[in-house]
């Protein structure tokens, strides 16, 4: 289990009874997420490492009163975000809206502003340094808010457990997302207009009486001005999406001297640990954690400056930054030895073994054929077949009912939207999986949706819709497909990923969890029930001239048997992060 990941249940149980190595494994799993946390949502990076011993002990003093040990990780962020909080207050920083910029000098130090050291001392280039400056300009509750979403835009979170942390639901969360990237764009742009040489000449005069302070206030009135500036509102021109900016700074490595020295796990923390049980800050329900503050570790780091340094080559040049699941090791599907790799001897145990008599010249020799095994048939990448080419007969499977559940209801059945968004289905049937891809809104690598915890059989029949996604779209530019264009963006694909139909058909016999795993480029999809005849007809359908939005007829890819392909990405277990799922349908 990787170490960012969430403690299994039992050791969060072993935790709340006080075990010492329970104490020490749930230390270890969780340090990384609040480090991370807390160093990008607090604006001073000196203190820092305070705010991450005192979360650690407020965790460690409250794990008794957490009573659903599977809200652990949005307890954890609550009282990071909580804990960060506090240190805001104490050291004297003031909401940044609407009045309070009028009534007070806002002036930062330079020197200890977390976006600028970043930048100075990792040298970062281009849009990715934009990017970290235009973090100065937003508001405090917007800054806190992006630490989370920087974490859930790599996979590090799920959209469940940003809102909870911030005690909203899904939907106000996705309101406040939405939001807060409208002012980091408004931001980013700024920032490009002060740094264009020649100078605007308006936004000179504009910012004469500015002390060169980053706040609310300023980028209201300067946002207001590049908007409507011809000049200005061209640097908005190339702009990339945040979130391909910002997916590779997922998780900050801890500083060694943090790791080194642990004042929370001393003998005293573990005494606390199990005399205060339930005085910390906790909800009832797990979920949240009530206002106030722990008690101080005693004594801070004498090591500050290596924290410090360490937190700014953590942004850019840290281990444990994110990685694409198909990039993992453990994700490559298996392949033949070469050259350089010569295949291993045989093992004894297959030398041994009786070999079958040569077959005499002449005459026949029969062998039973193999049955079909499910989940034998892995469905690797294919090409386009021929746009008139009309589909091979559908095989007929029994079916009854497939029942659904979800979170966002679309017509007869769910859509997914946000990383995390999950449906699961159940019955004995057919369905349909419509993609949308969003290359206007976020292009870039697309990180493929995934199946989880199958139980019984599934298979991927059929494709159809009209046209495979990489096909190109009525009335686009040259070069324009439905998974993007030049001018708009362009999404593409992992390595070895099967390019998707507009409709992906699928039959299941059983149930399985159906997860959307996005990362840098966006996509929906709309999970619909379906039938026989419906499917047949869809992938059947003329294509063009006869349809006029239809590129191709469909494709069977159902035989029938067992040996039927299986939807690409599917496992028999429900991993903690979905997005880690092999990148290989084998579920045998």
């Amino acid at each position: 289990m990787p170490r960012h990941a969430a403690p299994a249940a039992d050791v969060v149980a072993a935790a709340r009874a006080g075990e010492h190595g329970a104490l020490e494994e749930l230390s270890s799993r969780t340090l990384p997420l609040v480090y991370s946390v807390a160093a990008r949502a607090y604006p001073y990076r000196d203190d820092v490492d305070d705010i991450v011993q005192e979360t650690m002990m407020r965790i460690l003093r409250g794990i008794r009163g957490l009573e659903r040990p599977e809200a652990f990780r949005s307890w954890v962020i609550t009282i990071t975000v909580n804990e960060v909080r506090d240190h805001i207050r104490r050291r004297g920083r003031r909401e940044t809206t609407g009045a309070a910029f009028d009534a007070a000098e806002h002036r930062p130090d330079p020197a200890a502003d977390f976006a600028e050291g970043v930048i100075l001392n990792l040298r970062l280039s281009g849009q990715r340094e934009e990017s970290l400056r235009a973090t100065r300009w937003l508001d405090e509750d917007d800054r806190e808010l992006l630490s989370l979403w920087w974490l859930e835009t790599a996979g590090r979170l799920a959209r469940a457990e940003l809102a909870s942390a911030l005690d909203m639901t899904g939907h106000q969360a996705a309101v406040r997302v939405q939001r807060m990237k409208e002012r980091l764009h408004t931001s980013r742009v700024i920032v490009r207009a002060l740094a264009a040489r020649p100078a605007c000449g308006e936004l000179t005069r504009l910012t004469l009486d500015w002390n060169g302070a980053p706040s609310g206030l300023w980028r209201k009135r300067l946002g207001r001005h590049v908007r409507q500036c011809p000049r200005c509102v061209r640097h908005e021109e190339g702009m990339l999406a945040p979130e391909g900016l910002l997916a590779p700074l997922a998780l900050l490595p801890v500083p060694a001297a943090l790791l080194a020295w642990r004042p929370w796990l001393s003998a005293g923390t573990h005494a606390a640990a199990a005399d205060h049980a339930g005085t910390a800050a906790t909800s009832g329900g797990g979920g949240s954690a009530t206002a106030g503050t722990a008690g101080t570790a005693g004594t801070s780091l004498t090591a500050k400056a290596v924290v410090a340094a360490s937190a700014l080559l953590a942004v850019g040049g840290g281990a444990l930054v994110y990685t694409a699941p198909w990039s993992s090791p453990s994700a490559r599907p298996a392949t033949a030895p070469t050259a350089s790799r010569p295949a291993p001897a045989p093992s004894p145990t297959a030398s041994a073994s009786p070999s079958r008599p040569a077959p005499v010249p002449g005459s026949a020799v029969s062998h039973p054929s193999p049955r079909p095994r499910y989940g034998s048939v892995v469905d690797t990448v294919d090409s386009a077949p021929p746009p008139d080419r009309p589909p091979a007969a559908l095989p007929h499977r029994p079916q009854t009912t497939v029942t659904m559940t979800g979170l966002k209801k679309h017509l007869d059945g769910y859509q997914l939207v946000h990383r995390g968004d999950t449906v699961v289905l159940r019955g004995k049937g057919y369905f349909t999986v419509h993609w949308d891809v969003m290359y206007e809104l976020r292009p870039g690598l697309l990180t493929m949706p995934s199946w989880t915890g199958l139980r019984g059989r599934l298979f991927h029949v059929a494709s159809g819709g009209g046209h495979r996604m990489d096909d190109r779209q009525p009335g686009a530019t040259a070069g324009g497909t439905w998974m993007g264009n030049r001018q708009q963006g362009l999404i593409t694909l992992p390595p070895g990923a099967q390019q998707m139909w507009q409709n992906e058909y699928y039959y299941l016999d059983g149930s399985v969890t159906l997860h959307l795993n996005e990362t840098q480029a966006d996509y929906n999809l709309d999970v619909l029930p379906s039938s026989w005849q419906e499917t047949a007809d869809d992938i059947a359908a003329l294509p063009a001239p006869h349809s006029a939005d239809r590129e191709r007829y469909g494709l069977v890819r159902d035989t029938g048997r067992d040996d039927a392909p299986v939807p690409q990405y599917t496992t028999r277990s429900t991993p903690t992060d979905a997005g880690t799922v092999p990148q290989r349908s084998v579920v045998s």
